[in-house]
């Protein structure tokens, strides 16, 4: 018996729960698993994210396309069955080396959870309720966006490692619950195995241009580990795709990047992303370093932003479908720039929340809350049922490949030895400068996504037969 549309929503809803959750507590116990390790700069301990998000961004496309081939039910629960596992392996973890081990296992789980569980909703509803399910399934995660800075607080203060225990038991039930309901559906059985070599190449393209990044403020540009890094970088990155043009399951699916309204949706995506996984970090250090708040309090603070998520991200299904996906990502992309100009021209070391970081917050609530449901539903209105986990991949790749920027970008600009003291506040405006930017950049990506959504409306409506011509043709011949 098949699962109803609205439990398959919650199933697949509890891993975007788990996904927000853990980004922003783990954001959250910065400062308390740094000073846990002594002797660890931001840049070290920069990749308990980075290392998370590399992996992640490698093996999505990979995953959706495995999805695509043995179902994407099977692939959706032994992602989840890893990421529980990874999540107390990384609670365990006695240093940062370990830590940053166990969080790419857990980016693996991770990513043969997200493209299934987008996947799996996609069909579970039908064409007209997508938007609205998508919409829904995306302020669940707001939800856990949302819990997850004052209960990170919470967690924090009693160990770091609660905050990866959190998510054992939210797995579990998840777990459980999906080998008892989801259905099995069908699975494209098709020739050849997916392209792991190349999956591997873009660990070390990115995971270089990262490394590249956070080490370039303390070891110069022109200095031999940064240059060699890019060098890895620009190869590794050339090479995936070149094996991806020749391979029969790439690691990138190139035809599904030359759709113009999905190519520009990922790099809206990889744009708003670095921004967004940029500030989280920022906004940590600003709060627990410039003003000295306790990680419960600051908590609090960074709260307003998700929860503004949840409220806004709950309208994004009807504002596409009456504006598009493209203006309403230009919207929230100029939205969520401005807080970070906020935060750049008004924030000083004296607290003023009201006044000072709120404003920021509810801006950037309002422009996430707009953008990630706008473009998470760009796989379902652009492409074929059958490319769906792909597509869904490679929009959730765009992400992660954007928050390893924004993470990486943010530390070269403020340094490693950054902790956010009220003399390194300049450092912080430097980085808040830059967030702001990118934000503006994604919306000039959404500027060609939403005329590439014109077009292709344009094109359909030529294509359509005349319903005169056709109506004279007998049955079988029209056309």
């Amino acid at each position: 018996m098949s699962a109803s549309p609205r439990t398959v929503l919650l199933i697949t809803s509890a891993a975007a729960f788990l996904a927000s959750l853990d980004l922003f507590i783990v954001n959250l116990a910065f400062p308390a698993i740094r000073a846990d390790f002594p002797g660890s700069d931001l840049g070290a301990v920069s990749w308990v994210l980075n290392g998370y998000t590399v992996v992640f961004a490698a093996f999505l496309a990979l995953a959706g396309r495995l999805a695509d081939r043995v179902g994407h039910r099977r692939v959706f629960l032994v992602g989840l069955a890893v990421f529980t596992a990874a999540s107390a392996a990384c609670a365990a973890a006695p240093s940062v080396g370990l830590l940053v081990a166990a969080r790419a296992v857990q980016a693996l789980g991770a990513a043969l959870v997200t493209p299934t569980s987008l996947s799996l909703l996609l069909a579970a509803f039908p064409a007209e309720r997508r938007s609205h399910a998508v919409g829904a399934w995306a302020s669940i995660g707001a939800v856990a966006a949302a819990l997850g800075p004052p209960l990170g607080g919470l967690l924090v203060e009693v160990s770091w490692h609660w905050v990866f225990l959190v998510n054992v038991p939210v797995g579990v039930v998840a777990l459980v619950a999906g080998l008892r309901a989801l259905p099995a559906g069908a699975s494209r059985r098709e020739s050849g195995l997916p392209d792991v070599l190349g999956a591997v190449g873009l660990v070390v393209g990115v995971g270089a241009l990262a490394f590249a990044l956070v080490r370039a403020p303390d070891l110069g540009w022109g200095s031999v580990p940064v240059l060699a890094a890019l060098a890895v970088a620009l190869l590794g990155l050339a090479g995936v795709v070149l094996r991806s043009r020749r391979h029969p399951v790439p690691a990138l699916d190139l035809a599904v990047v030359r759709t113009p309204v999905v190519g520009f949706a990922a790099l809206a995506m990889i744009a708003f992303t670095t921004g967004f996984a940029g500030m989280l970090v920022a906004n940590v250090l600003f709060l627990t370093g410039t003003w000295g708040w306790s990680a419960p309090v600051a908590g609090l603070a960074l709260a307003v932003g998700p929860a503004v998520v949840v409220v806004v991200s709950r309208f994004s299904g009807h504002l596409t479908g009456r504006f598009g996906i493209g203006r309403v990502v230009v919207v929230g992309a100029l939205v969520f720039a401005a807080g970070p100009t906020w935060w750049a021209v008004w924030l000083t070391a004296a607290p003023d929340y009201v006044l000072g970081m709120l404003p920021g917050q509810i801006a950037t609530g309002l422009g996430v809350g707009l953008i990630l449901p706008a473009l998470s539903s760009v796989v379902g209105a652009a492409l074929p049922a059958h490319r769906w986990g792909t597509g869904s991949s490679l929009i959730t790749t765009a992400r992660q490949v954007g928050s390893v920027l924004g993470v990486a970008l943010l530390v070269s600009v403020i340094g490693t030895h950054t902790t956010g003291r009220p003399e390194e506040l300049g450092l912080l405006r430097a980085g808040w400068v830059v967030l702001a930017l990118a934000g503006v950049v994604a919306a000039a990506f959404a500027v060609a996504l939403a005329r590439a959504e014109r077009a292709a409306a344009r094109s359909a409506r030529e294509e359509e037969p005349d319903p005169d011509t056709t109506a004279d043709c007998p049955a079988g011949r029209a056309g």
